[in-house]
């Protein structure tokens, strides 16, 4: 498993601290990450001569296609292991098999402007106006902290919103005097407020007169030879320790394309393999992206000269698919992109369309396409295979007569607008799809492939077999970083609606509100918005809410604008 001289020139500037670590392939993607207390010995270990008849099959494949590497420096293994979980969320390397999921980290939360404030855990920060702290890499030892905050700090653990005078009742926490009891009065609630806030300064690092206190009381239990008692106390000041200390919080890791380097030689090979007139300046790529039918998405990315131009950059969300179908997702989408292109077109008479003989609608077009081509209405289903045939310059300057000039390119004529190559993420089905479109709207001149991530195939429109490039083929890289990159928004956009449907299910915190009552509110008021502005008399009226939890609802939401 020799590493390569470019790997083996960074393994020199590796430094001996913690951190986390990224392999990479020839393709600049990110395939492994991992995390080491001493990042220059673990990362060595990879390319160890003792290791190369190691049994392990994955971790030869693993280091066989390790062609660069990154790392990040931090100041602690627990910083690595945060930062090591939000990498591999965020990169998805195919080597890595923890933290794929969409588990996160716990943190801590107090909202101060409760009636009576409480502690409680919890995965995803919201814009809620609470104090957050976190997140945790160790989940127990925070859970433990925090039953030593409630007895320390007297603070109250049920779960209760507000509780009252039948509550403390049965509490067992006011019984065992772990808390002061705010909720009948024992104390009002300024002085449950400074509680509140002396735990919170104990959370921002302050912890340094309990842990004198809890070594003190370890010392005199050792001394009585009480040693589970000493043991106990010394488990406890670890998981202080684990619970105070001071982590960075890495909110935000920006996402790099892999590095091109040779962006006019990729475009001119493909150009070649294409067999196009030029090189294509204008690159869009489109990808679909969905969870079991929902949140059905789409993305279109926009590369200009072989990098990407975000500012082209549009996504979609589907308006006519109910159902999971990618087919006619993807054919939804390239509909709306370019009959939406040809309105701009038209709209700003361009010459050439309007001034110049270019009359024809897009609604006309599809119509001239259709007939011209003898097109049938593919049903976008799954097994069908539309036979588009490819037209040559002659036919296709034959069948526009009508619509333009002979001989005159349509990019010209639109100033760049409409692209010189498409790239569709998948496999002949999304193709087809997109192909039949796009000459429903009369643009069948533009080029346009699918490509596949099994074998990376390059599927055409006008070919039976696929094309398969060398995996060192700049022309194939270029299309991967379009296809990636255009899977990487349509996944980001997915995961901005759901995390906005969690945000609207701040209800979710009021205790005692179950599904059923909770979709009555939002089907009621409509959203949880409207619900904020509704008076404590409309959600009385509302079935199964009485005057005194729609008056405790009020007031759990007005503490959350």
């Amino acid at each position: 498993m020799p590493a390569t001289e470019h790997v083996r020139k960074k393994l020199s500037q590796v430094p001996h601290r913690p951190g986390v670590y990224l392999h990479k392939d020839r393709f600049g993607t990110v395939i492994y990450v991992g995390k080491a207390r001493d990042l220059r010995k673990r990362v060595s270990q990879y390319f160890h001569p003792s290791r190369r008849l190691g049994w392990d099959l994955k971790f030869q494949a693993l280091v066989e296609a390790i062609q660069d590497l990154d790392w990040h420096v931090v100041r602690s293994e627990a910083e690595a292991l945060l930062l090591e979980g939000k990498l591999i969320k965020e990169f998805k390397p195919r080597f890595n098999i923890d933290f794929r999921d969409d588990k996160r980290f716990l943190l801590l939360k107090v909202h101060l402007q409760d009636a009576i404030p409480r502690f409680t855990l919890t995965r995803i920060q919201k814009e809620d106006g609470a104090i957050y702290f976190g997140p945790f890499a160790h989940s127990g030892a925070l859970r433990r902290t925090l039953t030593i905050l409630r007895r320390r700090f007297h603070l109250r653990g049920c779960r209760a919103l507000t509780p009252g005078p039948a509550d403390h009742k049965h509490c067992l926490y006011a019984n065992l005097k772990n808390c002061t009891a705010p909720c009948i009065g024992s104390v009002t609630r300024e002085e449950y407020l400074s509680q509140i806030e002396a735990a919170c300064e104990f959370l921002r690092g302050r912890s340094d007169e309990m842990r004198l206190e809890l070594e003190h009381e370890m010392l005199q239990a050792s001394a009585r030879q009480e040693y589970e008692k000493a043991a106990q106390l010394r488990d406890a000041i670890t998981d202080l320790g684990r619970t105070t200390e001071q982590t960075k919080r890495f909110d935000r890791i920006p996402y790099t394309l892999p590095v091109a380097t040779r962006t006019a030689a990729d475009l001119e090979e493909l150009g070649r393999v294409l067999e196009l007139r030029t090189p294509p300046a204008r690159i869009e790529g489109f990808d679909i992206s969905n969870i079991s039918g929902t949140f059905m998405v789409a993305s279109m990315v926009s590369f200009w000269q072989g990098r990407p131009h975000r500012a082209g950059y549009r996504r979609f969300k589907m308006k006519t698919v109910t159902s999971q179908n990618d087919f006619a997702c993807m054919a939804e989408t390239v509909r709306r992109r370019y009959a939406r292109v040809l309105k701009e077109i038209k709209s700003i008479e361009q010459p050439g369309l309007e001034g110049e003989g270019f009359e024809a609608s897009p609604m006309e077009l599809r119509d001239r396409s259709a007939t011209t081509y003898g097109l049938v209405d593919p049903g976008i289903d799954a097994g069908n295979t539309l036979p588009i045939p490819m037209l040559d310059d002659g036919k296709l300057e034959e069948a526009e007569k009508g619509g333009r000039k002979k001989g005159e390119h349509r990019k010209e004529k639109v100033g760049g607008k409409l692209p010189d190559l498409i790239v569709i993420d998948g496999g002949k089905g999304q193709l087809n799809a997109a192909v039949y479109e796009l000459q429903r709207l009369g643009l069948a001149h533009i080029p346009i492939l699918g490509l596949a991530k099994e074998f990376e195939e390059i599927h055409l429109p006008y070919q039976t077999e696929p094309l398969r490039l060398s995996l060192e083929s700049g022309a194939l890289k270029l299309l991967q970083r379009v296809r990636d990159e255009s899977h990487r928004f349509a996944n980001t956009y997915n995961a901005q609606l759901r995390l906005r449907k969690i945000s609207e299910s701040v209800l979710d915190e009021f205790p005692g509100i179950g599904t059923a009552r909770k979709q009555t509110l939002l089907k009621t008021f409509g959203s949880v918005q409207r619900l904020r502005e509704a008076s404590v008399e409309q959600i009385a009226a509302i079935p199964g809410f009485g005057a005194r939890t729609a008056e405790a609802l009020k007031t759990f939401l007005d503490a959350r604008i």
